[in-house]
């Protein structure tokens, strides 16, 4: 039993399926956007503390594994050595966060943080 002519049927589910992949498109890029200013604001804690004279020189040195480590007690996967390393360093990088880019992935801001060349572009 067939309820509407098949090219019709057809346009009603290629309409669906560009909705559907359009909302799940701007879902994901909302989702990244969130997770880099989460990143960025995580780094900005971390400076924050280490300016405001809280961390001692040896300290300071395991400062970042002990967030690490603690961080994945209490969170899970995401706060490795290197990514909480990362998180401080994309704050100190980029400093502004309103400037941050809607398309760059955090993964991308660690290939350019590892690579230097955030840093040289802006400073």
């Amino acid at each position: 039993m067939e309820l509407t002519p098949a090219g019709h049927y057809d346009e009603l589910l290629d309409r669906i399926t560009a909705t559907y992949s359009a909302g799940r498109g701007r879902a994901l890029q909302a989702a990244n956007d969130q997770l880099l200013e989460t990143y960025w604001r995580v780094g900005q804690h971390i400076v924050e503390f280490e300016q405001g004279g809280q961390a001692k020189a040896q300290y300071g040195k395991a400062l970042i594994s002990n967030l690490s480590k603690d961080l994945s007690l209490r969170h899970g996967k995401g706060f490795s050595r290197s990514n909480v390393f990362f998180m401080r360093q994309f704050y100190l990088a980029y400093p502004k966060i309103q400037t941050l880019s809607g398309f760059l992935s955090w993964s991308h801001a660690v290939e350019l943080l590892e690579n230097g060349k955030w840093r040289m572009e802006n400073e």
